[in-house]
């Protein structure tokens, strides 16, 4: 008989529930990959014992490994600690008790803000969808995984705003679409349906749709209405369903682009994408 701690047979069975569970819950990929990594990991840390045969002693050993041994930032070890709990809490459905942990030391830092000349000064050296994403960052204040996933149909020309579903926190909200964005945002649109239009005719043409909506309205993942603002420059695999289909930009595209326009300019900031979003 295998031994009870031995959990080399079971763990694609659990990693398995964790993924569907998330993906129920319209979790991010990026979400999915990362709470993956952790779970996997605190599972290896302790020998490939089953979670439930483990707790808040398994736990809290495991996050002060984090801090003490591997020395990861706050937020890292708070990642790990989130994915952990959720395990427990939505896929387990077994309470943790009370977790004494040994946070690891958060750094002190100023924000970093660029100047309206600098971002001036950066833009120029960004062009299409670079161009584009940064100024919606600067100007409509969205953050990096907003702006990437923004939808046509978030976009509302006539009363000049963005819907930002799903935000930090899970949360919607309204924001501004500055007026010196419009046209170049409708110029661009009509780039994107006839893309979109190209690969409806070579049998593609559908995007990503959360869980829920993809089950309830299987047609609307090829609907206009539903395509991404700023699409990936090719098709690829989904490694969700293994469909091939048009996603949004990927950010380490954006990044780089971002990066490199910042280097030009001859700004010596630590800045990056994020810099943009007051």
């Amino acid at each position: 008989m295998q031994p009870d701690s031995d959990l080399s047979s079971r763990t694609p069975k659990l990693l398995d529930q964790v993924r569907e569970n998330l993906r129920a819950r319209n979790y991010s990929l990026k979400t999915e990959k990362s709470y993956i990594s952790w779970i996997r990991q605190y599972i290896h840390y302790h020998k490939k014992r089953h979670p439930l045969k483990m707790g808040e002693a398994e736990i809290n050993e495991f996050l002060k490994y984090l801090a003490i041994k591997r020395k990861v930032s706050a937020s890292t070890q708070n990642q790990a600690l989130c994915a952990i709990v959720y395990l427990y809490k939505n896929v387990l459905k077994k309470e943790i008790g009370n977790l004494e942990l040994i946070w690891a030391q958060k750094p002190k830092k100023l924000p970093v803000v660029f100047t309206h000349q600098e971002v001036k000064s950066i833009v120029k050296h960004l062009m299409g969808m670079h161009w584009l994403a940064a100024m919606l960052m600067y100007g409509s204040g969205l953050r990096l995984s907003e702006c990437l996933h923004l939808r046509v149909k978030d976009i509302d020309f006539g009363f000049k705003q963005i819907v930002v579903n799903n935000g930090k926190g899970f949360k919607d909200r309204i924001t501004t679409l500055p007026d010196n964005i419009i046209q170049p945002l409708k110029e661009h649109l009509c780039k994107v349906k006839n893309l979109h239009q190209k690969d409806l005719r070579e049998g593609y043409g559908s995007v990503y749709m959360p869980y829920a909506l993809e089950r309830k309205y299987p047609n609307a993942s090829r609907e206009w209405a539903w395509q991404f603002v700023l699409p990936a420059h090719r098709i690829s695999k989904d490694p969700r369903s293994s469909i091939y289909r048009r996603h949004h930009l990927h950010e380490s595209v954006l990044q780089k682009a971002v990066k490199t326009a910042i280097r030009k300019a001859g700004i010596t900031k630590h800045a990056g994408c994020h810099t943009f979003t007051p």
